[in-house]
């Protein structure tokens, strides 16, 4: 029964379901069964956690292909790097496929795979920068923050130039602002493999 590797479905199956929550189970179903993981809206702890558990009941099932949709503008860096961290930890190959906007830590989760795996749709924009930062309190406090922040954008630059065969000061120098780069950019720059519009051409090389 697959119910028994689908902890994200609802967890009370006697109780009175809430309006549509049958509709959203059944999608949610037929997600899982299509191996398809969805990573919509600002990166929190909570989407991923709720992202790895998907990532992990569906390597548990198969170690078939998972087809991960992005189309996020970014958010917490950590629970980026949670969900990047476990797309290479499980067994099954992920294909990421983004849409809309990859930004921020959503790019940095999208680059967890090889770039064969990193595909977009026609009208995807991604955007790289350095991590940003709030500081405040005291100044002992702000300075141990900004020590962390440059920690954080030497890491997500190493990333990016590994991933994507630019050289390390080139990226340094592109993630200082604000970079947006349209599908066709993005390909060039090596974010993106291929560009694709129809499902059946994730299968090709």
């Amino acid at each position: 029964m697959i119910a028994s590797h689908f902890p994200f479905a609802l967890e009370n199956e006697n109780a009175n379901p809430a309006p549509g929550s049958q509709n959203s189970a059944f999608l949610e179903e037929k997600a899982f069964r299509a191996r398809t993981v969805l990573v919509f809206g600002t990166i929190t702890d909570v989407l991923a956690a709720e992202t790895v558990r998907r990532l992990l009941a569906l390597d548990a099932e198969s170690a078939a292909p998972i087809d991960m949709i992005v189309s996020s503008p970014g958010g917490h860096l950590e629970s980026g790097d949670a969900i990047h961290d476990v797309v290479r930890f499980i067994d099954a190959p992920v294909n990421m496929i983004g849409t809309g906007w990859v930004g921020s830590a959503a790019t940095h989760l999208y680059l967890s795979v090889p770039r064969e795996r990193r595909v977009c749709l026609p009208q995807t924009r991604f955007l790289i920068h350095q991590p940003s930062g709030g500081a405040g309190g005291r100044a002992s406090d702000m300075a141990l923050q900004a020590k962390e922040i440059i920690k954080a954008r030497e890491r997500i630059a190493a990333v990016i130039a590994r991933q994507t065969g630019q050289p390390l000061e080139r990226v340094r120098e592109d993630i200082e602002q604000d970079l947006w780069m349209p599908a066709v950019d993005a390909v060039a720059y090596g974010l993106v493999s291929r560009i694709i519009e129809r499902r059946s051409e994730l299968a090709q090389p």
